[in-house]
């Protein structure tokens, strides 16, 4: 008792230290980031930041907009440049409008990269090195400047220079061939989930190199992410088998998995998905079923043995109730369960609406529109957490700020809009 009485008197100690020492504010709080990219999952990455407390800016060429400021499910935004597609990552940025193939664009950048932590692009591999704004020449600049360039493909091999979208990368991974029904496959995910997980894992990249950098002497890092190796990582197990033995999934099996006890099954009023996928969770399903000789035999070879007979009880038995009803029963019993839901029924989930960071507030981007939340990160922390400060920038809403902050004054910066440079 004594020994844990000291443990709890210096953990309230050493918190208080840390809040003394200003440790609760957030672990990107100082860090500068350039966002040189487009489309989803660049973005992304450079969001998954911004809520964690760096500081982003966003540039985009004057007359080119990211071409996802115009695309999503409101013609209106879209029109106003602030599409659906684009509020879902660019919170907490600002923007600066920047021609890059101009050399007094380019100066900017260089200056703009000279008091920076990180530089995040998505151009097609070599592009920024013909403007003379490549990894080496940037990272000249400043030596401790963390590089990430993502790609479809790589920095290396034949596909070096093929552009890609999330699509493209879905059938060169082999992603859609293992998605589907056997009647209908290759299958695209519905989500753009390699868009989403190549910029969740840039981001790990990044903190990782920020990280290492405070280990080495503040020495920087390039990173080379590609969007298909990324894919890859989520096919991870159907990988690792086909590498053991040669062995793939031939026909793609819906919503059905190996076992009977890890299916989709029609209920009296939708479709519910059970997955009692160890041995104490099988005992539990098929003890609630009213089958203890199933139940008894629950290791992986015995269940496997079961299969024939497993499948044809389930499917009888979860005809005869609700799927809201079997989803509680289930839960009560300690088997994992869930009814398919609609989008809009799973954000009405008290589940989702008692997670602090997953969905925060921004203001609308047109006058006239009520408040909205957007997506902002899938965890929370005790302290110092992500979270969404600002609304999605308007096109070159920060330039003229960015511009003073780098030491332009009002003529240079006069000059370079005549030019068309921002």
């Amino acid at each position: 008792m004594q020994h844990r009485a000291m443990h709890r008197l210096a953990t309230t100690e050493v918190a208080l230290e840390h809040t003394q020492a200003g440790l609760g504010t957030q672990p990107f709080a100082g860090i500068r980031v350039v966002d040189c990219t487009h489309v989803l999952a660049g973005p992304f990455c450079t969001y998954q930041l911004a809520v964690l407390g760096a500081e982003v800016i966003k540039v985009e060429h004057p007359d080119e907009p990211d071409q996802v400021r115009e695309t999503g499910t409101d013609a209106a935004l879209n029109a106003a440049r602030m599409g659906t597609n684009f509020l879902t990552q660019a919170a907490n940025k600002q923007s600066l409008t920047l021609d890059l193939k101009q050399p007094a664009g380019q100066e900017v950048l260089r200056r703009l990269v000279a008091r920076a932590d990180v530089f995040v692009e998505n151009f097609r591999p070599g592009a920024l090195e013909a403007l003379g704004l490549g990894a080496a020449a940037l990272r000249a600049i400043n030596p401790g400047l963390i590089y990430c360039a993502i790609t479809g493909f790589g920095q290396e091999g034949p596909k070096r220079g093929h552009t890609a979208y999330d699509g493209i990368i879905q059938a060169a991974s082999g992603l859609m061939s293992v998605s589907g029904t056997p009647e209908v496959t290759p299958l695209k995910v519905g989500a753009p989930v390699v868009d989403y997980a190549s910029g969740a894992m840039a981001a790990f990249a990044i903190a990782s190199a920020l990280f290492q950098r405070t280990r080495n002497g503040g020495l920087g890092q390039v990173i080379d992410m590609a969007m298909l190796d990324a894919a890859l990582m989520l096919l991870g197990s159907t990988v690792t088998g086909y590498q053991a033995n040669g062995t793939v999934l031939s026909v793609p099996r819906g919503n059905d998995f190996v076992s009977a006890n890890g299916c989709c099954y029609e209920t009296a009023d939708g479709l519910l998905m059970i997955a009692a996928l160890n041995p104490r969770q099988h005992a539990r399903l098929w003890t609630l079923a009213g089958r203890p000789d199933i139940a008894a035999r629950a290791r992986p070879a015995e269940v496997a043995a079961q299969e024939a007979e497993m499948k044809p009880v389930l499917t009888r038995l979860f005809a005869t109730r609700t799927a809201a009803e079997w989803e509680e029963l289930l839960a009560e019993a300690g088997v994992p369960a869930a009814r398919v839901r609609s989008l809009p029924e799973a954000l009405a989930m008290p589940q989702v609406l008692q997670r602090p960071a997953l969905l925060q507030p921004i203001d609308a981007p047109l006058a006239e529109r009520p408040p909205m939340k957007v997506p902002g990160a899938p965890f929370s922390y005790e302290h110092g957490g992500p979270r969404v400060t600002t609304p999605p920038p308007r096109m070159g809403q920060h330039t003229d700020a960015i511009l003073e902050n780098l030491g332009y004054d009002a003529a240079a910066i006069g000059a370079l809009r005549s030019a068309n440079v921002i």
